[in-house]
């Protein structure tokens, strides 16, 4: 299989919003990053996903990242492959690649 990765992929276990972007309901609490590079992220859900559908979501860098305070990520992008991880390895879980094509630096909160 080729790896079309062409971007440093980082090991960040961060929570991560997800929402469709068609509907704008949030798709699970649960999700969270295995990986991220600023052209795409990979993150467990447990809920199934699409591969082409488009989503919107918001990861938190934190301060210990950023060397701030944390900073919020607004991001749309698309799915572009989908795992399912099985009950053995993930408890029902999946897991989605996405690809970022747009994001937003988050205000901080008042």
């Amino acid at each position: 299989m080729d790896d079309r990765r062409n971007a440093r992929r980082f090991l960040m276990h961060l929570p991560v919003e997800v929402s469709s972007s068609a509907a704008g309901q949030p798709l699970a609490a649960q999700a969270k990053t295995r990986d991220v590079s600023y052209r795409g992220l990979y993150f467990t859900v447990d809920r199934d996903l699409e591969a082409g559908s488009p989503i919107e979501f918001v990861l938190t860098l934190p301060k210990e990242i950023t060397l701030t305070d944390d900073v919020r990520v607004q991001c749309a992008g698309r799915v572009v492959r989908v795992e399912k991880l099985g009950s053995e390895r993930g408890g029902g879980l999946v897991g989605v690649a996405a690809v970022i094509e747009q994001y937003d630096f988050l205000p901080p909160p008042a």
